[in-house]
């Protein structure tokens, strides 16, 4: 079985996801996508003739997201015609599932040239996506019945609950996210991937992260109202079906603590980002160098009635497909989508917090849904070469209860 090396990695800043307010809501996502693809093109000298396939994370398939935007994004970069591409949809893991996609299909000797990668515009679609979501499609009733699937916010406040853990710890690893986050930005540390956006016309539409609230206290966190106890109890249908009595289908006796809020929970942004993948063999023969090679990938399911715990066993599998131990992993990156998801991932694999998204996550950058996985592949390769470290392992949880994993070693 072939290697499978990451020649590159790209990514957009990202802008806050609200119609007419973020930097990049005016931007098409053709566009966004066809930035990171350019610029890895520009980097590399890439003969766009040769890539083999585009693997292209977008969750929310709709309107302008529609329509294979990997391959309309590459067209629209300029890329050979005979680049092909596709688009996939695992919810939130998609950018990561993009990129073990591309690097299975080098590492199975198929192919020798690959870019995965992930566009996001929530400003267009981020805020009414529970809405035409499958597990709210009340003409599937006997789904519903066997496999309720509640909304993400109250699926992390059951976990919460569930696990004992409590609004001070949720906040203070909300707190830390941003101070992390802040001081990576000050520092440089995300320089080596971050490409500007300009318009069409080629002004400037943004250069720098938008999200970021680096004034965030303790205090500050501690004053904002849990955002999903109204939420919870909204009607769904003519029957009365609450998020809480799609809880209480799986947990008849569980009292949900609402702990998460828009300070604890993942922010809502644009962007995008991309990964250039080869064949040892392929790099060799063109003067690419490494700068990692994929070690392991897996996929994991869990429980879609709480929806974010695969992360855990996700890496508990991709750790025994690599030989490694958690203590071999020199870094982590968890996907925040919110704080508990980070914070039992912490406690149940015991590892220690100074070696987890060090950089900050996606409470204080954001998670841009099928760009997010990605991004943070870019991230861990980027501070895996900052720090001297060799092991990286990333993951994040995804509706439906999943969870994509991927071990990269830095070369």
């Amino acid at each position: 079985m072939s290697e499978a090396w990451i020649i590159d990695a790209c990514r957009t800043p990202r802008g806050i996801g609200k119609a007419g307010k973020g930097a990049l809501s005016d931007i098409h996502p053709q566009h966004l996508g066809a930035t990171v693809l350019r610029a890895l093109a520009e980097r590399n000298d890439l003969n766009t003739s040769e890539v083999d396939d585009i693997i292209w994370g977008t969750s929310s398939q709709r309107g302008t997201q529609s329509g294979d935007l990997g391959r309309m994004a590459a067209l629209d970069a300029g890329y050979d015609v005979r680049s092909s591409a596709m688009t996939l949809d695992r919810f939130c893991g998609s950018g990561i599932t993009a990129v073990n996609i591309a690097a299975a299909n080098i590492m199975s000797g198929m192919e020798d040239l690959t870019i995965a990668g992930g566009t996001e515009m929530m400003s267009r679609f981020g805020t009414d996506a529970a809405a035409s979501s499958p597990f709210l499609d009340n003409g599937n009733l006997r789904l519903r019945s066997e496999h309720p699937q509640p909304h993400q916010g109250v699926c992390a406040d059951a976990i919460a609950t569930l696990e004992g853990i409590d609004r001070d710890a949720v906040d203070a690893l909300a707190y830390v996210s941003q101070q992390r986050a802040d001081h990576a930005i000050k520092n440089g540390h995300f320089d080596r991937s971050l490409v500007a956006v300009y318009r069409e016309d080629g002004s400037l539409a943004l250069d720098k992260e938008e999200f970021p609230r680096p004034q965030t206290t303790k205090e500050s966190l501690a004053s904002l109202e849990p955002s999903f106890a109204k939420l919870a109890d909204i009607p769904l249908d003519e029957e009365g079906t609450t998020f809480r009595k799609l809880i209480a289908q799986a947990y008849p006796d569980l009292q949900i603590n609402h702990v998460h809020h828009a300070g604890n929970s993942s922010g809502v942004v644009d962007g995008a980002a991309a990964l250039l993948l080869s064949s040892p063999e392929y790099a060799k023969a063109n003067g690419l160098k490494p700068r990692a090679r994929i070690k392991a990938l897996a996929n994991m399911g869990d429980s879609p009635t709480l929806m974010l715990n695969a992360p855990v066993p996700a890496a508990k599998k991709v750790l025994q497909k690599a030989g490694l131990t958690v203590a071999d992993i020199d870094l982590f990156e968890v996907n925040e989508a919110f704080s508990v998801v980070t914070e039992k991932f912490i406690r149940d694999l015991n590892i220690d917090r100074d070696r987890i998204n060090v950089n900050g996550g996606a409470m204080a950058l954001g998670h841009p849904i099928g760009a997010t996985g990605s991004i943070l592949v870019g991230t861990m390769l980027d501070e895996l070469e900052r720090q001297d470290k060799q092991f990286g392992l990333i993951t994040m949880c995804a509706a439906g209860g999943m969870a994509p994993a991927v071990i990269i070693e830095r070369v």
